[in-house]
This record gives structure tokens, sequence and C-alpha cells, in this order.
């Protein structure tokens, strides 16, 4: 079990180290840890590493990575779109949330559009109510495929989340999936980076995606 092996790393290593280990341990298989379990696991290696950021997707426990700087500008980009849009909005980055039915997992997207006093109050992981849309962004790392192009969309379609925003640097397009339908979106729109979408309602914002071309290396 991942825990143990927090445990038992090996002299010298780090914290973070370890759990980056355990999760490329747990990445070909399911893990057996119930979503309580995991989030305590998480809550350990951040007191220890805050920087560490856990997930725990579709039986799978994963180092979120982090965020370079054409990551971030993306982020900024949106969310002020986002605001411009409706003053009550705010794009929530790294937001802790609970999805899927099937399998109970937590995820963090790299950001959750909701109501800018939607998760006041409440703790690290929240169920994704008033949640309007959520956004990840491909990373350089080996999992981007299957945790964003496959097990995610799948997680948050069960969770019932409206909008499910793609912004895949590695093809330099824009997914747009919608219409949730228990385990899967009915509706998928692919445009390339450049191209002008609309986002479906709740969100209604319409993406001028010229400014993606900066951000991608």
């Amino acid at each position: 079990m991942i825990a143990g092996l927090f445990a038992c790393h090996a002299p010298g290593m780090t914290t973070r180290e370890a759990a980056s280990t355990a999760a490329d341990r747990e990445e070909g298989r399911a893990s057996v840890l119930s979503q309580e379990q995991f989030e305590e696991l998480a809550r350990f290696g951040e007191r220890v590493d805050e920087a560490l950021r856990l997930e725990f997707v579709n039986g799978r426990i994963r180092e979120k990575p982090m965020p370079d700087g054409d990551h971030a500008e993306i982020i900024a980009w949106l969310t002020r779109l986002c605001i411009k849009a409706d003053e009550g909005w705010w794009l929530h980055a790294g937001r802790g949330l609970r999805v899927g039915t099937y399998r109970k997992s937590n995820a963090r997207p790299a950001g959750c559009l909701a109501p800018s006093e939607n998760f006041v109050g409440l703790g690290e992981w929240t169920d994704a109510e008033g949640v309007l849309m959520a956004v990840e962004i491909t990373s350089r790392d080996h999992a981007t495929h299957r945790r964003d192009r496959v097990e995610k969309p799948k997680a948050y379609a069960e969770t019932g989340i409206p909008v499910y925003l793609l912004i895949d640097r590695d093809t330099c397009e824009v997914k747009v999936h919608s219409q949730p339908d228990g385990g899967r979106y009915e509706m998928l729109l692919t445009v390339p980076f450049g191209k002008t979408v609309t986002l479906p309602d709740p969100v209604g914002i319409e993406l001028d995606t010229e400014p993606l071309k900066d951000w991608v290396r």
C-alpha cells in the first residue's frame, strides 16, 4: 500500500521522492485505497512537503505535475475571460474535488469555474456542487494522455460537471466536452489553436484561442 511505501522509504530519500516513487509503482495497477484513506495520505504528504500534490483517479495515485510558466499564463488568461463574462465567477486553480461514481476519485483540476465564494468554509477536498466547468492543461509527463484525455473526462462526466475544457498543448487543440451523460460526455468539439470557440451553457464564453499559440513549447 502507498502509505507503507511512504513510511519506509530509503534513507536519504525525501518524502517528495518517496511519494513520486510510490505513485509510479501504482501507475500500472489500481490501488486498494479508499477515498478517505487517500485523503489522509495526501494530507500527510503535504504536511511534509507543501509542494507535493497527489491525485487519486480511477483507482490510481499520481503526483500532480508542477505547472510551468506557460501553464500559469494560460490559467491567468482564462481567469480574466471568466471574470469579464461574470464578475461573480472565479477560476479556482488546483482545487481538490471529489469526482467519479464507479470509482470514487480525487482530482485537482488546473482550474474549476464556479462562483467566487463557492468553496468558502469547506475543506481541502469537496464535492463538485456549483462547478460549471473543469479545466485541464496537458503537461510534459508520460501520464498526461491517460489522465487528461481518458480518465478525467470520464470522472468529470460521472460527477455531472457540465463542461470539461482540455487545452491540449501536444496537439495544439482546444477540446470542449459537454452534455455529461453517465460516464461520458455526449458532445466533443475540437478546434485548433487560433480558432474561436464558444463554450456551451452554462458557461457561454466565447474563446479566441489565438493567444494559446504563444504558450506552447
